[in-house]
């Protein structure tokens, strides 16, 4: 019913691209924040997990930008077409406000 919907109403793909978009932010956030935990550590043995973990966030963040490029949500090469992908996603966001 939702796919239906959300068809009809011409937002197919957007949710998609919402959820990966909140991942990949996400996962900007938490590589941010073990990076801090990793420089306040004191102990060996947190060091390793936290570098484990990091390594783990950093890995989540290039298949999902990987992800996000192939589908054409991202384009952190191409300004102009990740302006345009943001402004059509801005007028969907604001759509579905009104509605």
């Amino acid at each position: 019913m939702t796919n239906m919907l959300q068809k009809i109403a011409g937002m197919s793909g957007m949710t998609d691209q919402v959820i990966a978009t909140d991942f990949l932010i996400s996962t900007k956030s938490a590589i941010r924040n073990i990076t801090f935990a990793l420089t306040e550590s004191v102990t060996p043995e947190v060091r390793d997990v936290l570098r484990e973990q990091l390594n783990y966030a950093m890995e989540a963040h290039e298949k999902i930008t990987l992800y996000m490029m192939e589908k054409g949500y991202y384009n952190p090469s191409d300004l102009d077409e990740q302006l345009s992908v943001d402004v059509k996603a801005s007028k969907a966001a604001l759509k579905i406000a009104k509605d």
